[in-house]
């Protein structure tokens, strides 16, 4: 996917009206480009390690087995220097309550 000034390639695993499961596979130098969740996301990091942002310019590290979430609407962009691999899932009934673990953004 090149949108956003990305560089990345996302496998669909599940689609439906209230439910998106995605694999993404960054590469090396990999880019996901700032843009705005279309609704609560989960990027959850099963292999390599990155960074994420928000609109500020600090970026914030990110490995195997932590997971960032953002709200709909919520700017954010993600990357890799030596790649990585996340699921992604989308879905309303996702928030940043209590039923989500510990992730580098959210105290435990």
């Amino acid at each position: 996917m090149t949108q956003h000034g990305s560089d990345f390639v996302i496998s669909r695993l599940f689609h439906s009206p209230e439910l998106h499961v995605g694999c993404m596979r960054l590469g090396a130098g990999g880019l996901i480009g700032l843009h705005q969740a279309s609704g609560p996301q989960l990027l959850a990091v099963v292999e390599g390690e990155g960074w994420f942002r928000t609109q500020s310019d600090e970026r914030t590290p990110i490995r195997e087995g932590e997971a960032v979430y953002w709200d709909g609407g919520e700017w954010h962009e993600t990357g890799s220097e030596g790649g990585l691999v996340a699921l992604v899932i989308e879905s309303p009934h996702l928030d940043a309550g209590e039923s989500l673990g510990p992730s580098p953004n959210r105290p435990a």
